[in-house]
């Protein structure tokens, strides 16, 4: 499925005094991104993200997202409204895949601490939707309810289920 919302900005035509992009959701993405995240609808996508130049192919992506939307209660179905706050940051780097690509008879591995490494793209075109997009569907709730709402198990039976071979007997006409 494609994202429900785009915005490609060409970062070799960042300043020295870096830019702040307002990234916003129309109702059309809007409802998109509900269908997207899976959730009743999204009332409010709006982000502030400012970018800087570090330096000749690195640049940090500084990103502050508020959304409002309506999930459906796991217990009663109910919507339950939510207002989702984050502040982010990311490091980008422009990678000319040639110069950094691994040879093929080598196998590239991964340590722990390449989680802060920073993100390797091949072009300077970056699409500023995406981080935000990433971050909002990680910031939902897989299970949301109300603070009052609690689910409960049924209460056990104490009668034991009847055997199937007893069905078939009974069926048969044998007992």
């Amino acid at each position: 499925m494609s994202p429900p919302i785009e915005r490609l900005y060409d970062l070799s035509d960042l300043s020295a005094g870096g830019a702040e992009i307002v990234v916003e959701a129309n109702p059309d993405q809007r409802t998109k991104l509900a269908a997207w995240l899976e959730v009743e609808s999204v009332e409010k996508f709006r982000s502030v993200v400012t970018l800087s130049k570090l330096a000749m192919n690195r640049y940090r992506y500084d990103a502050e997202l508020k959304c409002d939307l309506t999930q459906s209660s796991v217990v009663t179905l109910k919507p339950l409204r939510k207002h989702i706050e984050e502040r982010f940051s990311r490091e980008i780097h422009v990678a000319h895949r040639a110069r950094h690509a691994p040879p093929p008879d080598k196998e590239l591995t991964l340590s722990a601490a390449d989680d802060d490494a920073p993100e390797e793209i091949e072009s300077p075109r970056y699409d500023l939707a995406g981080p935000l997009l990433e971050e909002l569907s990680l910031a939902l709730d897989p299970y949301p309810r109300a603070p009052d709402e609690h689910f409960s198990l049924p209460e056990p039976s104490d009668a034991k289920p009847e055997s199937p071979f007893a069905v078939l007997k009974r069926l048969k006409g044998e007992g």
